[in-house]
């Protein structure tokens, strides 16, 4: 069986239209939803409740956790799951058509794998935005690996809004870390790839399935500097938490990485500006001066 976890917190605009997308379109009988409730203060209840009355026919399992943070959300989904492998789904994701049909198919051909990671493509609610690049991708969650199968490479990891973990897996490596991933209206994270780096050093396989496909809806609000800034800032935080946690070795290597990054960065941004392109490389500094900051004001906190 594949459990769907969503975890959601104040996305009462999105939340019922994820689920029902994920309800009407797919044929694969062996699945269920469980949904959790990060305590949210909008009308997210009432939107999940009215899933739930809607489709009577869709095995959902509905949680509020009170405790708050993504990994608390998530960690509860893992808990009340009945599957086999955990699909994580952010509660602004739209699945593709044939998505648990094609992921099933994969699973089965695949059994040597043990966590997988699919294609995410941005869904502008407005107009894009003139910095975005290959190079800013990540900061709206985009992945795109091109059309084969294969292992991520290392250092390299899925993205939350579409990914899974096999129990077996969990049940080796532990749950997410509660001291990363974002927190109501904090940007922090890490909590993924700290996962997936304990995955990784398991000696497990993470592998790319293409046509995994989900569409994750970016709202105007999200492309905005001040959100950039808050992101790079939240990255940082998390790095300096999540190697500090490992030793302090582990965060100065982390420090020197940094400074081979600002020297890719400022490369971009040159380039960018001789091309006259100047908004694509300047949201790469912008980004990254809020990283290091992160990483450098967390040594005081």
């Amino acid at each position: 069986m594949l459990s769907i976890i969503v975890c959601t917190y104040n996305r009462d605009q999105y939340i019922y239209q994820c689920l029902s997308n994920l309800a009407m379109n797919q044929t694969h009988g062996a699945w269920e939803i469980v949904l959790v409730n990060n305590n949210s203060t909008d009308d997210t209840h009432n939107e999940c409740e009215r899933f739930r009355k809607d489709y009577p026919y869709v095995n959902v399992h509905y949680f509020i956790e009170q405790k708050a943070g993504l990994s608390y959300a998530r960690n509860r989904g893992i808990k009340e799951a009945h599957g086999d492998w955990f699909v994580f789904l952010d509660d602004d994701s739209m699945v593709d058509i044939d998505y648990l049909e094609n992921l099933s198919s994969h699973l089965e051909n695949h059994p040597e794998i043990d966590a997988f990671g699919g294609s995410i493509e941005p869904f502008f609610e407005g107009e894009n935005p003139d910095w975005l690049s290959k190079w800013s991708m990540g900061f709206v969650s985009a992945i795109d690996m091109g059309n084969k199968i294969r292992p991520f490479a290392k250092g390299k990891y899925p993205i939350g809004a579409n990914m899974g973990i096999s129990r077996k897996v969990i049940e080796q490596v532990g749950d997410f870390n509660t001291s990363l991933g974002r927190t109501k209206e904090l940007l922090m994270g890490g909590e993924e790839k700290d996962m997936f780096m304990r995955i990784h050093n398991a000696g497990k396989l993470i592998y790319y399935f293409p046509n995994i496909r989900v569409k994750h809806c970016i709202p105007p609000k999200r492309l905005t500097l001040q959100y950039i800034k808050k992101l790079g800032y939240g990255v940082g935080a998390s790095e300096s938490i999540r190697t500090r946690q490992i030793g302090n070795i582990a965060y100065f290597k982390r420090l020197f990485l940094e400074l081979i990054k600002w020297c890719g960065t400022l490369i971009l941004w040159l380039g960018y500006a001789i091309c006259l392109q100047s908004p694509k490389g300047n949201i790469l500094v912008l980004f990254r001066y809020n990283v290091t900051k992160g990483l450098l004001d967390s040594i005081n906190a």
